[in-house]
């Protein structure tokens, strides 16, 4: 008996003791009077700021996670609540686990961290927390943005109205109810073991991502659409799909029409989203249909071979087409030298001679050689020197031109002549000296073989890409290699000055007879700047002649203004030299034809390089010449196939040209030559 006592207050002791222990804590926790216990609990479980925002929407999120009690029930539970504030000096942080009440993983649950802790003072308010001056969307948003920053949580402005309604400044009541404290007991035994950790997890915070948007991205989407559709529609399993490619033509034609010319998303019509969906469910399709990936890739292979090969024809073409705008006089060209050719062979033959003609053999005057076909051309050069001139009277102009041109030459300057400065127009003709055995470039430019080059369409080379801007008649013209027979041209000059009919003066240039030509003959700019002025580029460096004679990186020149010795020349048989080489490329191995290609061999170190700014080139081809540079020039130069008097001119250099052209002048009114 004694043995079943003992057993008995063994029990009592185990078993009844803990429970009294238990709820006898319990008690103590859920009276609201004993803070102290609560606050040294609670005082690690502080946050590291003192906004009042902060700990309300803390409390909010609690209310969020009891969902047996609403709002009224909680604002009927307690008239007066009691704002409880926790301090602790702890360094510790802590963090919260809010889950449902059934312990379940919920997609709402939170793990939020929390910093230092800080004494903040308490108060009572005279009214229970309304539903409405917290929202609880946004407090959340508020709780959760700040969970993934620097332990801090910024106030919501929602927050901030309420603590101006209240008063408070410092302080934030938390509303802990009757009700809400006896379900805190369930809580605390429903809340599962803290290692259970994967049914919690930390709710990121709201990036906000700054990408740029592309202006023509879905316009890019339906090109693509467009091009894989062309694509299917070439294979064969689909082509036995009748249905699928009737649907398929049918998409492509939306898409088109959707499309139309857009270049951006902007431009687009508002059903082009529907039609792009559309195309790419029927794409879909079709891929299910069509699995074999080889023949795709074989079939776009195609499309872009034959692409290339569309614009290789369409760049031949485009070459071809320029060369021959190049090449073909207009009818205002054409129709000038007729009027003025009727015009002079109506005068008296008293009243067909220049003024100043004995200035024309006077070395002490400055003097320039214009070799040309162009009547309009040379008026431009010979008005431009000399408007620009400082004693115009001090200028004399020698113009050598064909037989057919020459009565229209002589019509211009004797109806336009140049104020004060002397002018002679000689004919080509007339030059006896000037014959097949004295020239072998002469020889040359009359034989079959170099007419059948030029005139035989069905010639092996004259499709070549490489031969077209040679196959210009200007090529035949002997006026194109009477530069290199200056001496005999002018036997009682000194030095004489270079133009082409392609160039504008724009300053005085009688600074060039100043140059110091150091024993050299030419005197010109060097066009060494980029790769392809340089000889390699004019010169067959295969040809063992050219290989051993001259540097293949040598700088090029440019004719169209030049400084030419005479005296040099003669002294040093320059002539000569260039017969020598013509002699050699007479089946055109050397270099093929033109005029500087034997210029840079005839003038090979021979030629001075004088200051860029007297001559500027690249207005005949080449749209971004610098504008500061035709401003400084004394000599702007169209070379190239856009000529200045062509429609195919490059406008923005046309000015400089034109303003040197009288369209007022009866001639240029009746051939309908305008601006």
């Amino acid at each position: 008996m004694t043995r079943r006592r003992l057993v008995l207050a063994l029990l009592c002791l185990t078993v009844l003791s803990p429970i009294v222990l238990y709820t006898d804590r319990l008690s103590a926790s859920s009276n609201p009077s004993s803070n102290n216990e609560v606050g040294d609990e609670a005082s690690s479980l502080s946050f590291g700021t003192s906004d009042a925002g902060e700990l309300r929407a803390l409390a909010q999120v609690a209310l969020e996670f009891s969902p047996k009690f609403s709002a009224s029930e909680l604002t009927n539970s307690v008239k007066e609540p009691i704002g409880v504030v926790y301090s602790d000096n702890s360094n510790n942080s802590n963090q919260i686990l809010t889950t449902p009440e059934d312990g379940s993983k919920d997609s709402t649950a939170k793990e939020l961290p929390l910093g230092k802790s800080e004494e903040h003072k308490s108060r009572v308010l005279s009214a229970a927390v309304d539903e409405r001056s917290l929202p609880e969307e946004g407090v959340i948003k508020e709780v959760t943005d700040g969970v993934t920053g620097n332990n801090s949580l910024e106030k919501p402005e929602s927050v901030e109205e309420n603590k101006e309604e209240t008063g408070s400044q410092h302080t934030i009541p938390i509303t802990v109810p009757e009700k809400e404290e006896n379900k805190s007991e369930e809580k605390v035994k429903q809340v599962p073991p803290r290692n259970n950790t994967e049914k919690y997890h930390i709710v990121p915070s709201e990036k906000k991502s700054s990408s740029t948007t592309i202006p023509d991205a879905r316009v890019r989407q339906l090109k693509d659409q467009l091009i894989r559709a062309k694509v299917y529609l070439s294979i064969g399993p689909i082509r036995s799909n009748p249905h699928f490619v009737r649907e398929l033509r049918l998409r492509i034609k939306d898409v088109q029409r959707a499309l139309g010319d857009a270049t951006k998303d902007s431009d687009l019509p508002r059903n082009a989203y529907e039609r792009l969906k559309a195309m790419e469910l029927t794409l879909a399709k079709g891929k299910q249909i069509q699995d074999d990936c080889a023949a795709v890739v074989k079939k776009l292979r195609a499309m872009v071979h034959s692409s290339e090969e569309q614009l290789r024809v369409h760049k031949k073409q485009s070459l071809f087409l320029a060369q021959l705008a190049a090449k073909t006089i207009p009818k205002g060209l054409h129709c000038l030298p007729l009027r003025l050719s009727a015009e002079y062979f109506s005068m008296n033959s008293s009243q067909r001679q220049f003024p100043y003609e004995e200035k024309l053999e006077d070395p002490d005057l400055f003097h320039y050689a214009l070799f040309s076909d162009n009547v309009l051309a040379t008026a431009v050069v010979v008005n431009s020197t000399v408007s620009n001139a400082k004693n115009p009277a001090d200028h004399v102009f020698h113009i050598v031109t064909d037989r057919l041109n020459y009565a229209a030459m002589r019509m211009w300057f004797l109806a336009n002549p140049p104020g004060k400065a002397a002018i002679q127009v000689q004919n080509i003709e007339e030059f006896t000296w000037l014959n097949d055995s004295y020239s072998p470039v002469l020889k040359q430019l009359r034989s079959q073989s170099m007419i059948d080059y030029y005139f035989r369409t069905h010639h092996a080379t004259a499709n070549s890409d490489a031969n077209l801007k040679y196959r210009n008649p200007k090529y035949l013209s002997i006026l194109n290699h009477l530069r290199f027979y200056l001496p005999e041209v002018f036997p009682k000059l000194h030095k004489v000055v270079f133009l082409d009919d392609d160039v504008v003066v724009r300053r005085d240039l009688t600074g060039l007879w100043e140059i110091n030509m150091k024993g050299k003959v030419n005197g010109a700019i060097e066009t060494c700047g980029q790769s392809f002025h340089r000889f390699d580029k004019y010169l067959n460096f295969s040809n063992p002649l050219i290989a051993k004679r001259f540097n293949p990186r040598a700088c090029g020149w440019a004719y169209g203004m030049n400084v030419f010795d005479l005296d040099e020349w003669r002294k040093q048989k320059v002539t000569e030299v260039y017969h020598y080489w013509q002699n050699l490329n007479i089946d055109r191995q050397l270099w093929k034809l033109g005029s500087l290609p034997p210029g840079l061999i005839t003038f090979y170190n021979r030629t001075l390089s004088i200051d860029r700014r007297w001559h500027v080139l690249g207005l005949g081809y080449n749209p971004h010449v610098d504008h500061k540079d035709i401003e400084q020039a004394a000599v702007i130069h169209y070379n190239g196939n856009m000529k200045p008097w062509l429609d195919i001119g490059i406008p923005q250099y046309r000015g400089y040209w034109s303003k040197n052209v009288d369209y007022n002048h009866i001639f240029l009114r009746e051939c309908n030559i305008n601006p």
